[in-house]
């Protein structure tokens, strides 16, 4: 392998919209690090997650997988032992590979540790736990795997698990730079915030007043889809909007944390004069409802849950400043960040690679991405102009994406977009069933 062969770092967030982020218009909170990675590298604008859940979209972030292929196709299903992800081809390719944080492909153990013979190619997987979403972890000697506290104790700068986990982060880069003969890394940091619950450590804590955050317009929304209605947040409760508030201060407080934290992990690599030979991925599983629609976390079909954060800066390969317009599917993510970094792939990706479309090559590309899941059963596109969903025995949506950003507006019945739908329903059948290994059944789509 080369000497200049470039490092690795991956921050990956839990349930962050891009909403958040000023690199993706984002203005209640300052997130200035992550809005280095968009100046100084690439912002793909709409990257979408085929499934809005932890699990499911873990699993193919890191096998380039559908779920119902890689096996972990709802929370707390664990990843087929017979997947390869990136970090096995990057550690077969002579990378160190190591993680810390939520993982959520081993089944359901909280927090569950995980052992080394279950990493998965990350073999650095001490402070790799299962699940969990606590504020507060702590080590105590001659004790073995550290302690997670319950949900109402709160951390501190040391033993907050944002703060605590980035901690580990740097241990792992300064280790790796006082080997004397060093291989390049490939590191993944999966910070569990900001999923609730919603509370986080001072300053942050107090950073953003309830008062001063405005709810989504779309919090009132009433012509909505029956399987939205059904869900929708605490609709009659008279105390929704203040406790939407309340929350929404909470998690900008996390978003604001979590920037602050990436600041200091840049900070280390550029210390260690590495920052420019080291890719930089900043991206989350899925986006948060937070009242968009009426509703609340995650899972359903509409694109503020689907459609997640994705900044990759490299400044020896990529144009500082480029936005990718082009859809690209966390599906792409691992024969990408492969393809990028000059690894083969294992060849049992279902996603593409898109490192063209990063370097600013004019390729073709079918300029859409496909959504997929269960329980109940979701199928859909997304597409420049339109996004097109169904939902086994509810309503089917088709949004124009162009003339309603805000998805307020259900075209599907209209009979001036018939021939849309049956476009779109078309492209989604032929995408689907090209799927031999765990052919999906779309019987109850229309023809």
């Amino acid at each position: 392998m080369p000497a200049t062969q470039p490092n690795l770092l991956i921050v990956q967030t839990d349930q962050q919209s891009t909403w958040t982020l000023n690199a993706y218009g984002g203005t209640v909170a300052a997130t200035p690090h992550a809005n280095r990675l968009a100046t100084e590298g690439v912002t793909l604008h709409q990257c979408i997650t085929p499934h809005a859940l932890c699990t499911p979209s873990r699993g193919t972030f890191v096998t380039g997988r559908f779920p119902r292929c890689h096996g972990a196709w709802h929370n707390n299903a664990p990843l087929n032992q017979n997947e390869r992800t990136f970090a096995h081809q990057l550690r077969d390719a002579g990378y160190r590979t190591g993680y810390a944080g939520k993982w959520h492909l081993d089944g359901s153990p909280k927090p569950g540790w995980v052992h080394p013979q279950r990493g998965m190619g990350f073999d650095d997987c001490e402070f790799m736990f299962n699940r969990g979403h606590w504020k507060k972890i702590e080590e105590w000697d001659n004790v073995g795997q550290p302690t997670c506290f319950p949900d109402r104790a709160i951390g501190d700068e040391r033993s907050y698990p944002t703060d605590w986990l980035t901690g580990k982060t740097i241990r792992f880069i300064d280790q790796h730079q006082a080997e004397p003969r060093r291989q390049p890394f490939a590191y993944m940091l999966a910070i569990p915030d900001p999923h609730g619950p919603f509370s986080v450590r001072e300053p942050y804590a107090s950073m953003f007043d309830p008062g001063q955050m405005r709810p989504p317009d779309t919090f009132t929304q009433e012509n909505l889809p029956d399987w939205a209605i059904a869900e929708r947040y605490a609709f009659d409760n008279p105390d929704r909007e203040r406790e939407l508030r309340r929350d929404m201060a909470q998690y900008f407080g996390m978003v604001k944390h979590i920037d602050d934290c990436l600041g200091l992990i840049l900070k280390r690599l550029e210390d260690h004069g590495i920052l420019e030979n080291t890719v930089v991925v900043f991206t989350s599983d899925h986006g948060e409802f937070m009242g968009e629609h009426g509703l609340s976390e995650k899972n359903r079909v509409y694109e503020t849950a689907h459609r997640v954060p994705m900044l990759i800066r490299w400044p020896q390969r990529l144009t500082a400043g480029q936005v990718v317009r082009q859809h690209v599917s966390l599906l792409d993510f691992a024969p990408t960040i492969l393809g990028l970094l000059g690894v083969e792939p294992s060849g049992r990706e279902q996603g593409r690679d898109a490192s063209p479309l990063l370097r600013g090559q004019d390729v073709e590309w079918d300029d859409a991405a496909f959504i997929a899941a269960d329980r109940p059963r979701r199928v859909g596109v997304f597409t420049p102009q339109h996004q097109l969903a169904y939902v086994e025995g509810a309503d089917t949506v088709l949004f124009d994406r162009v003339n309603d950003p805000e998805q307020t507006r259900n075209l599907a019945r209209g009979p001036e977009h018939a021939d849309t739908v049956r476009v779109l329903t078309r492209k989604i059948r032929t995408y689907f069933s090209e799927f031999e290994e765990s052919p999906m059944d779309l019987d109850w789509l229309p023809d």
